[in-house]
């Protein structure tokens, strides 16, 4: 039972653990994983991610997700964003990373992965082809930090942001 102003509710809150994903780029390009989904009887794309095992840190579950879903392996992770999927009755405290960090593998996953420049993906977000709402806060987060200059390696300055000085010269967007 909560209470808050006067107001009280009983919650049933269901604990669906931790989550964790990187966002993986080379140069203006992003990696997805091809992942079939129930909900929408399709095929999503989306970072690589998920549960955070016990006793693991979610840096380290989000390295182990990207390589069994792509076989691509990441190092160096940096913070991206945290936040909470719902903060009604759902607990799923979700970590997501940056990485332009790849080791070449020998693992194949080519069926599974798949490289697509960061413009592409910001209009499939625009056209509702990318519907997994962690893969959108990635890619909306990712380009706000270029817009405010983050210092990302191989990555050109540019506009995403409309008001953004650089837009007119914005090689993600043009996908030049």
């Amino acid at each position: 039972m909560a209470e808050f102003e006067g107001f009280s509710k009983q919650y049933l809150v269901s604990d669906e653990g931790e989550r964790a994903a990187v966002l993986v780029t080379s140069g203006s390009y992003v990696l997805f994983a091809r992942q079939y989904r129930l909900l929408i009887d399709n095929v999503s794309l989306e970072i690589p991610g998920g549960r955070v095992d016990a006793g693991e840190t979610p840096e380290k579950a989000a390295i182990r997700e990207c390589y069994e879903e792509t076989g691509v392996e990441c190092r160096n992770l940096r913070g991206l964003q945290s936040y909470y999927p719902g903060l009604d009755v759902t607990f799923n405290p979700t970590y997501i990373f940056h990485s332009d960090d790849v080791v070449p593998t020998s693992v194949a996953r080519n069926a599974r992965s798949l490289w697509l420049p960061l413009y592409v993906c910001l209009e499939m977000i625009s056209d509702g082809k990318i519907q997994d709402a962690m893969t959108i806060v990635a890619l909306l987060t990712y380009s706000l930090d270029i817009c405010r200059g983050v210092k990302i390696k191989n990555k050109p300055e540019c506009g995403i942001n409309p008001v953004c000085t650089h837009r007119r010269n914005c090689t993600v967007l043009k996908g030049e």
